[in-house]
């Protein structure tokens, strides 16, 4: 067949379909969603020739493999890992092409956890609330990939880009993630926030797409009483009854009945989409409410 799909022939331990997400329904109870490492995915979809809001495939530690049924051109990019067509080395972070057939194998992350595949025309599952990506916590979109799922591609619009290779940032040997204070910070000690913001936690292996959790000392209350259930944005670093700080991630939901010590800066979560468990995390005051 020479039809325009890709058929999954290895769908690793977490494959999901992802684009830019379906923010602006936080009020119907619909979490954003989304690529984790968003920059990583739009370089993707640049260097196959697609526009910013194609679909792509977001692979977790160990990669994925697929074969297209017609001639495609695509790119890894976010975690460096082993690329190989049919068996031989192929480019990571360049636009590759790849034959009707041919087997494209993205192998496990060298360093950083998820690995972006782009491929020209972009994955093109039926949108839901306007996006083609996977909630892992609403289970809107299409589900994770399994072995033999076949995925629709749709037609490729531009040339690819012509370069050698894209240069990407490194996955993160400390995760430094900027916040913004409150709003309910005053829930806790003054030595909790002291704490929160001059101790090093780790990355939990915990962690995955709906929030990022750490390992360290855990934050004291100054308030004990319930919180009534508020709303829950993007970056948001709530602290569960155990005391250690969730980073909130593309799939959070978007009420919740912990207390918010602070925000994170969107433009230092790509990073924490990369950092593996074990990986020291700062988080640094840069603004109080």
């Amino acid at each position: 067949m020479t039809d325009r799909a890709l058929v999954v022939v290895r769908a690793g331990a977490l494959t999901t379909v992802q684009d830019r997400g379906r923010p602006g329904h936080a009020h119907l109870g619909v979490p954003r969603s989304g690529a984790l490492d968003a920059p990583a995915a739009a370089l993707g979809n640049r260097l196959v020739g697609n526009p910013p809001e194609a679909a792509v495939l977001e692979t977790t530690l160990n990669g994925c493999s697929v074969r297209p049924r017609s001639a495609v051109t695509v790119a890894v990019t976010g975690a460096p890992c082993r690329v190989t067509v049919d068996g031989r080395p192929a480019a990571w972070g360049a636009p590759v092409g790849v034959a009707p057939g041919a087997v494209l194998d993205v192998g496990p992350a060298v360093s950083g956890v998820r690995s972006y595949v782009a491929v020209d025309g972009g994955v093109a599952v039926e949108p839901v609330l306007g996006s083609r990506s996977t909630d892992l916590l609403s289970g809107l979109g299409p589900a994770p990939l399994a072995d033999g799922t076949v995925l629709p591609l749709g037609r490729a619009r531009t040339p690819h880009a012509r370069v050698d290779v894209a240069p990407q940032p490194a996955p993160p040997a400390e995760l430094v993630l900027r916040i913004t204070l409150g709003p309910r910070d005053d829930w806790f000690t003054p030595e909790a926030v002291g704490v929160f913001t001059s101790r090093a936690y780790r990355v939990s292996a915990a962690s995955n797409r709906i929030g990022l959790r750490t390992e360290g000392p855990a934050l004291d209350r100054a308030v004990t009483g319930e919180l009534a259930s508020e709303g829950m944005v993007l970056g948001a670093v709530q602290v569960p009854p155990d005391g250690r700080p969730v980073v909130f991630l593309s799939d959070h939901p978007t009420t919740g009945g912990y207390p918010v010590i602070g925000v994170v800066r969107p433009t230092d979560l790509p990073s924490a989409a990369q950092a593996t468990p074990g990986t020291p995390v700062r988080f640094v005051v840069t603004r109080r409410r």
